[in-house]
C-alpha cells in the first residue's frame, strides 16, 4: 500500500512543481471504497484530507456527466460541465485526515522512498545509498520505542 501512495504523492508532488495546485483529492473505486486502512496511509503518506466519491462508477458516470451536457438544458441535461459536474457527483461524509504521528513517520520513509526512486529509476542518476539500511532500522526501532 505504501509503495502505491508514495508513487502517488510523486505525481502528485510533480503537477505541484509545474504549476497546478493540487487542492483537493477524491479517490474513487473499490479499494477506496472498501479499504479503509488504505485509505488512512494515503491520507497520512500524503500528508492531506482524503475524500470517496460516492460513485462506486466514476467511469460510467463521466460518460453520464458529458451525456448530460451534449443534451443540454433544453433536454433536461446541463449547459456546462460545472454545472453537471456539481449536480451529479459527490463525496461520502467520511474524511480520512493525516494522523501527524504517522505523517512523520512516512515522511522519513518517504526521503528513502525518493533516493532509491531516483536511484533506480533515472538513468544515469548516482546517489549514496549507504545509510538507507541503517536509516531504515533508525525508523523501525523509532516506531517499536513508542
Amino acid at each position: 500500500i505504501e509503495s502505491t501512495a508514495y508513487g502517488a504523492r510523486v505525481i502528485m508532488e510533480r503537477f505541484e512543481q509545474y504549476g497546478v495546485a493540487v487542492t483537493r483529492v477524491i479517490n474513487c473505486g473499490g479499494i477506496a471504497a472498501r479499504s479503509p486502512l488504505a485509505m488512512q496511509i494515503y491520507a497520512d503518506v500524503m500528508n492531506r484530507p482524503l475524500a470517496i466519491s460516492r460513485s462506486m462508477q466514476t467511469c460510467a458516470l463521466g460518460s453520464a456527466i458529458a451525456a448530460a451536457v451534449v443534451a443540454g438544458e433544453s433536454k433536461g441535461g446541463y449547459g456546462n460541465f460545472d454545472q453537471a459536474v456539481s449536480a451529479m457527483t459527490g463525496v461520502q461524509d467520511k474524511i480520512f485526515n493525516p494522523i501527524p504521528a504517522n505523517v512523520a513517520i512516512y515522511q522519513r520513509l518517504y526521503k528513502l522512498y525518493l533516493k532509491l526512486h531516483d536511484s533506480f529509476g533515472i538513468k544515469g542518476h548516482q546517489a549514496d545509498l549507504s545509510g538507507v539500511m541503517k536509516e531504515l532500522l533508525d525508523i523501525r526501532d523509532d516506531v517499536r520505542s513508542h
